[in-house]
């Protein structure tokens, strides 16, 4: 029997209550998220600072710190997307999206996200799903069942833990660091650092900078065809406006603007983050698919 069951519901006390911010007004969500975008902010940094002080010595544990950096970076772009959503839609979407603030595999995917180029929305989701599937194929005719590879890269370089392979095999899987040993690769600050280190120059932590930002990028919804197009013409306007309001911190620069511009990924509000289970006879077909397309299918 699972005594868990019909066990009363303890205070909404402690941590992991971001939930919460569903039951604020609009005006008290931008002054809260005022008040945190910038300790995220820190946080990402100080990780990134110390991962770069252990990169020589202590590889692996230099890469745990970069990818809580990624994370805690991603948690800003996150919570942009709620405030990019048009007022109309956030009531049906905060839940959601506060959902992912906490979900490690959509923190990684929004940090990735950062660095692709697709076309519009529609592409951009094509490359989300694809990267939140359980199970994929790898090598030369797909004859690998691997993980998810977004999870896997996090989970082992973090843990110890036991794994077993297609075959059955148990193994035991010990951290390691993937570092490329070239100093120019290996201290690249993280683009979705770069990303949320420059909404602060142009003075989006700020309630009148994210208030910009609501009701500029409010304007249109993102759901199928809007592009980065749409998205330059909107951060132009953004950026007019912060400069108009006197948001702009004084070490703004060129670059910081241009980052934006570049590497702002559209909004990602409607679209979904889960795993997505592929079970095995998927795969096993999949894989028969690879193979026949590699040597020719007789039956035809």
């Amino acid at each position: 029997m699972d005594t868990r069951k019909g066990r009363p519901k303890g205070p909404e006390i402690g941590l992991h209550q971001a939930m919460r911010l569903c039951q604020l007004n609009h005006r008290q969500r931008l002054e809260f998220l005022a008040e945190g975008l910038p300790i995220i902010l820190q946080s990402a940094q100080g990780f990134w600072q110390s991962s770069q002080q252990l990169r020589e010595a202590h590889g692996r544990e230099a890469q745990v710190l970069e990818g809580f950096a990624k994370e805690e970076a991603a948690k800003i772009l996150i919570l942009m997307d709620a405030v990019r959503c048009p007022r109309k839609l956030i009531a049906s979407k905060l839940n959601r999206i506060v959902g992912w603030f906490y979900d490690h595999l959509a923190r990684l995917i929004y940090a990735e996200a950062v660095s692709w180029r697709p076309m519009h929305l529609a592409e951009l989701r094509e490359y989300v799903d694809q990267q939140r599937r359980g199970h994929f194929l790898e090598g030369h005719a797909g004859e690998y069942i691997l993980p998810n590879w977004t999870i896997y890269q996090r989970e082992s370089r973090l843990y110890v833990d036991i794994e077993a392979y297609q075959d059955g095999e148990l193994n035991w899987n010990a951290p390691r660091h993937s570092y490329t040993g070239f100093p120019i690769l290996d201290t690249f600050v993280p683009p979705a650092l770069q990303v949320v280190g420059a909404m602060e120059q142009v003075g989006m932590f700020t309630v009148s900078g994210l208030q910009a930002v609501s009701d500029i990028w409010g304007s249109l919804e993102y759901k199928d065809r809007e592009d980065h197009h749409d998205g330059e013409k909107l951060t132009e306007r953004l950026l007019r406006r912060l400069l108009a309001e006197g948001l702009m911190l004084d070490t703004a620069e060129e670059k910081d603007l241009a980052l934006l511009y570049r590497s702002w990924q559209i909004p990602m509000y409607n679209l979904d983050f889960s795993l997505i289970p592929v079970s095995l006879e998927e795969l096993e077909a999949a894989q028969e698919r690879e193979y026949w397309s590699m040597v020719g299918d007789p039956r035809y």
